[in-house]
């Protein structure tokens, strides 16, 4: 299975710190932040993985190079206009082919083991969701047994972990189109199936939660004495 990691936003909420570098390449305990994708796919048996971006995108080129560095091979789907997050899958799609393949959003900080999701082959797509975080209380889907819905009890968050099914995007033209509406289609057919993640899970989408997320990570990176 190929991932796909996505790195193209602008990081609006978190300037003036992507004024001069794309969020991708912040730091978390002085890694950057696709690092740690990267180096996570590479264990999880992942072999191709292909990144988009938009914003300063030739630094995150430059800093991943091939991927050779992480025992991956990397490839770059550049995109001249942003296009958002279906859109910038459709435009990645030659480059990913006809399978299902895993995708993960470039600002998420998460102790998933995505190496359980290689086996998936979703109709449309599977996703992984987790608690609400205080700036997303309302969720965004439910979960109906193994399927997600969009009515019931306990309303969840994407966590911006995903196998997706190509299929997903059957017929849709290219150009800058958000995720939610392919998704609601998808989940009125029971074509989307999902699980719930109840471990270590950041949006890392502001400044204020970078630190916070790199103060816990450096402090328990030291050696006890």
């Amino acid at each position: 299975m190929k991932a796909m990691i996505l790195a193209a936003g602008l990081g609006k909420r978190m300037r003036p710190l992507t004024t001069v570098r794309p969020k991708p390449l912040l730091k978390v305990n002085n890694k950057p932040l696709i690092d740690y994708h990267l180096e996570r796919l590479a264990l999880a048996g992942i072999s191709e993985v292909v990144v988009n971006h938009y914003w300063l995108g030739e630094q995150i080129e430059a800093h991943i190079g091939d991927g050779s560095a992480y025992g991956l091979r990397v490839s770059y789907s550049r995109e001249t206009e942003l296009l958002d997050t279906a859109g910038g899958m459709i435009n990645a799609l030659p480059l990913l082919g006809d399978e299902p393949f895993l995708l993960v959003n470039g600002d998420v900080w998460c102790d998933f083991p995505v190496e359980t999701l290689l086996a998936r082959r979703p109709e449309a797509a599977h996703l992984v969701m987790v608690d609400n975080p205080e700036h997303n209380e309302r969720g965004d889907f439910f979960l109906d047994g193994e399927h997600l819905a969009l009515t019931g009890i306990r309303p969840l968050t994407y966590a911006g972990i995903a196998v997706i099914n190509p299929e997903l995007f059957a017929g849709s033209a290219p150009g800058c189109q958000p995720l939610k509406p392919f998704l609601v289609k998808a989940i009125e057919r029971r074509s989307v199936t999902a699980e719930h993640f109840s471990g270590e899970w950041v949006d890392v989408g502001t400044p204020e939660r970078l630190q916070e997320l790199d103060n816990r990570v450096s402090q328990a990176a030291v050696p006890a004495t």
